[in-house]
């Protein structure tokens, strides 16, 4: 069963009047105002002000890229949103992106609200249209509807607190139908995708989370809802939803949020408030409808030094595999073509192959002289048919070789072998005609010294005496090398 169907039931629906009489071209007046929030700017402004004033700053290590955030009036739900929004105080963004589950009528897909402004009490917020097309562009289930956005508070009661804590920003508004889970997961990797290298855009899922008659039931299936959040388990939460197990009305944008935020990299999230509507209004007894609110936030940064996040590097080992494939069938390069910005920046790669754990193959070069996804095509092939040392991969052995690609930095010139980091740093090493490479893991792999890595590369690769290294007529120069593979994929 796809997940809007299992909570449907839960949605409560607001049937607000609307803000303003009268129509306007592309902007979306609020539906919201009056009902969920204050109309009147003076108190909305200073309502968000006191929540925030109460809230507490959580010290957070790095840049954060996510925050799960309730929907609800701001009576019952505000405070626990201004526990997250605080944190965006002294924070950056250009782009926010808000995922919300249809809380009105039902549609199949991603509706995007793609052009023009948001209208709330506190001012205009426009919508970043070049982003909302290049997230549009990437898959048949992401459209432009804009009618879908009326009277969907979750995306709209979002927007007084980013008004209140964001500067000079532009948003993205997602409405989720009835999608499948690869549905999702194809939204998340175009989200990936768009948001790249950028660290200016900020996901925002809007979700409450129980919704039932009974106060013992909402502490108990949020508290196991959490604990799926905590360990940003997607897979788990997916799974506990569709059987019941947690509950959270925007359960696929939620779903979509820690899916995005993993392809990208980060693997932190951080609880920072949980209540529900019974202990908001101080109720103990049973039988009225309880609602759970939580917030939190995903603050994880991409493990220093990566260039790529986990859609980038699943691309590359598709195109290395595919591309494989093809020129054992056809006996030509296949053509392929890509729209990543960083895939399309000149580098030097290598690409290995093992088979049942024995090196099959290993080409590359050091100096990129075209785009990265090509470079990985051309080196994928080359390693498969080309490597001297191995005779050329036959169809029926590729669906046993693991792949394993490694990109690399620019070259750099050292004074001497002490600036070597063994583990780090991959090792040109030149003399007059001869020279030689070993990659960063060459040393992993071996466990040797510095002098025996130094060493083995003047014998092996240059087919110099194996002190060369010492000599001040060798030139050395080091690169790094982002390093992934199949297996760990």
């Amino acid at each position: 069963m796809k997940i809007w169907r299992a909570v449907a039931a839960l949605m409560l629906v607001a049937q607000a009047p609307a803000f303003a009489a009268g129509t306007q071209e592309h902007v979306k007046f609020p539906d919201a105002a009056g009902t969920f929030y204050a109309s009147d700017p003076v108190e909305l402004s200073a309502s968000i002000e006191t929540y925030l004033t109460k809230a507490e700053t959580v010290s957070l290590p790095g840049p954060i890229f996510a925050v799960i955030v309730p929907h609800a009036g701001y009576p019952f739900s505000g405070q626990v949103a201004a526990q997250a929004y605080k944190q965006l105080l002294s924070r950056s963004y250009k782009t926010v992106v808000i995922l919300a589950s249809t809380h009105t009528e039902g549609f199949q897909g991603i509706a995007v609200y793609p052009r023009g402004l948001f209208r709330t009490p506190l001012g205009d917020i426009p919508v970043d249209q070049e982003f909302a097309l290049q997230l549009m562009s990437r898959h048949k289930e992401i459209f432009a509807d804009e009618r879908l956005f009326d009277r969907q508070h979750p995306i709209e009661v979002q927007l007084p607190f980013l008004q209140k804590t964001l500067n000079d920003f532009r948003i993205v508004p997602l409405v989720m139908g009835d999608v499948s889970r690869a549905s999702c997961t194809y939204l998340a990797e175009s989200l990936a995708e768009v948001i790249g290298k950028r660290n200016d855009v900020l996901l925002v899922a809007s979700s409450d989370m129980y919704h039932g008659y009974s106060i013992p039931d909402a502490q108990r299936i949020d508290r196991v809802t959490l604990s799926y959040l905590e360990k940003m388990d997607a897979a788990g939460v997916f799974q506990a939803l569709s059987e019941g197990k947690a509950q959270l009305c925007g359960g696929l944008p939620v779903y979509v949020t820690l899916l995005t935020a993993k392809n990208a990299g980060h693997n932190l999230l951080r609880v920072l408030d949980h209540t529900n509507s019974a202990q908001v209004t101080g109720r103990t007894a049973d039988g009225e409808w309880t609602v759970g609110y939580s917030s939190s936030v995903i603050d994880q940064p991409k493990q220093e030094g990566a260039m790529f996040n986990r859609t980038q590097r699943k691309r590359l080992l598709q195109i290395a595999r595919t591309s494989i494939e093809a020129y054992l069938k056809n006996g030509k390069p296949m053509e392929v073509s890509e729209k990543d910005a960083l895939l399309n920046q000149t580098m030097g790669a290598f690409v290995t192959l093992h088979e049942h754990g024995e090196l099959r193959g290993c080409i590359g070069t050091m100096v990129g002289r075209q785009p990265l996804y090509l470079t990985v095509r051309d080196m994928a092939i080359e390693a498969a048919v080309g490597d001297p040392r191995f005779s050329p991969l036959r169809p029926a052995e590729l669906k046993n070789v693991e792949i394993e690609i490694s990109a690399l930095s620019p070259l750099e010139k050292v004074k001497s072998a002490d600036d070597i980091v063994m583990g780090k740093h991959g090792v040109i090493l030149k003399r007059g005609f001869s020279s030689g490479v070993f990659l960063p893991q060459v040393a992993t792999e071996t466990g040797w010294t510095r002098e025996q890595f130094l060493s083995q590369l003047c014998a092996q690769k240059a087919g110099l005496a194996a002190d060369a290294w010492k000599d001040p007529a060798t030139e050395l120069y080091v690169f790094t090398a982002e390093v992934f593979s199949e297996k760990e994929e």
